[in-house]
C-alpha cells in the first residue's frame, strides 16, 4: 500500500467514526427541535430581545410568530430550561442574564456560533482551552495505552499531509486535539470536549488561517509533534509546557487572522 492510500484508508473510517462516536455534532435546530425555540433563541442571543427585559405579552408573540399558544409555551419551557428566561407570576416572561445561559447546550453554542463575532467565540474558547488541555496532556502522558498513542500519531500524520487542504488539516487537527482529551482517561473531560467540538471547528479554521504563511504553518505542526513526542515519553510536565506553548501562539494566529478580515 502507497503512502498516500494508507492515508487515505486511515483518515476515511477514522474520520467517520471520530465524527459520529467521539465528536457531539450540533443538532438540526430546524428538523429535530422546535423552529420556534431556534427563532426566539438566535433573537435573544443576538439582542432583539435584550437580557433583563421583559418579553412580549403572549398575545403579542403568538401574533408576531403565528403559532399556537401550547407552541409558544413548549418553546418557552424548553429556553427556561436552556438558563435563558424565567416566568414569574404577575411579572412575566423575562431574559436572564447571559451568565446563566447554558453555554454548552449544543443550541445555545451553535446560535453563538452563528450570531457572535467569530473572534469572540475564539478567545472565550481559547481560555477555556487554556484552562483545560495543558492539564489533560499531562494526563495522557501519565495513562495513555499504546493505542491511545497510535491514534494521537495518525492524526498528527494526516495534518502533515493534508497541511494544503484547510478542510482536511481542520479535521485532522480536531482529531488530535480530542484524541489526547480521551487519552486523558477522564470521563468527564471527554464528554466535555464532545460539547464544544462546533465551537472548536470554527476556531480551528481561524487559526490555521492565520498561520497560512508556510514558515509558521510549518512551526505549527512542529509543535504538534513535540505534543506527541512528550507524551510518547511518558513526560507530563513537558507535554503540559508543550501544549500551553501551542495554545498560546494559536491564539495569536486566530488573532491574525482576524485581523486580515
Amino acid at each position: 500500500m502507497t503512502e498516500k492510500s494508507s492515508s487515505q484508508a486511515r483518515q476515511g473510517p477514522i474520520a467517520d467514526s471520530i465524527a459520529s462516536e467521539r465528536a457531539f455534532v450540533l443538532a438540526d435546530t430546524k428538523s429535530g427541535g422546535s423552529a420556534l425555540v431556534h427563532q426566539i433563541g438566535r433573537e435573544i442571543v443576538s439582542g432583539t430581545f435584550p437580557a433583563e427585559t421583559r418579553l412580549p405579552d403572549e398575545a403579542s408573540m403568538l401574533k408576531r410568530y403565528s403559532v399556537s399558544r401550547t407552541t409558544l409555551r413548549e418553546a418557552y419551557s424548553k429556553l427556561a430550561a436552556k438558563g435563558m428566561i424565567i416566568a414569574r407570576p404577575k411579572v412575566g416572561t423575562s431574559v436572564r442574564q447571559p451568565a446563566f445561559w447554558n453555554m454548552l447546550d449544543p443550541e445555545v453554542l451553535g446560535w453563538h456560533l452563528e450570531i457572535k463575532p467569530p473572534g469572540e467565540i475564539a478567545r472565550d474558547l481559547y481560555a477555556l482551552r487554556r484552562m483545560v488541555e495543558p492539564t489533560t496532556a499531562a494526563l495522557a502522558a501519565r495513562q495513555c495505552s499504546e493505542d491511545d498513542i497510535r491514534k494521537i500519531e495518525e492524526a498528527f500524520a494526516d495534518m502533515c499531509q493534508t497541511s494544503r487542504n484547510e478542510i482536511e488539516l481542520v479535521e485532522a487537527d480536531l482529531r488530535f486535539h480530542l484524541e489526547i482529551l480521551y487519552a486523558s482517561r477522564n470521563h468527564f473531560i471527554g464528554a466535555f470536549s464532545a460539547l464544544i467540538h462546533a465551537a472548536m471547528m470554527s476556531t480551528f479554521k481561524l487559526s490555521w488561517r492565520g498561520a497560512e504563511a508556510a514558515v509558521i504553518k510549518t512551526e505549527r505542526l512542529r509543535q504538534h509533534g513535540e505534543v506527541v513526542e512528550a507524551i510518547k515519553q511518558r513526560a507530563p510536565d513537558l507535554a503540559r509546557k508543550r501544549m500551553e506553548t501551542l495554545l498560546d501562539d494559536s491564539i495569536n494566529d486566530v488573532v491574525e487572522a482576524l485581523a486580515d478580515r
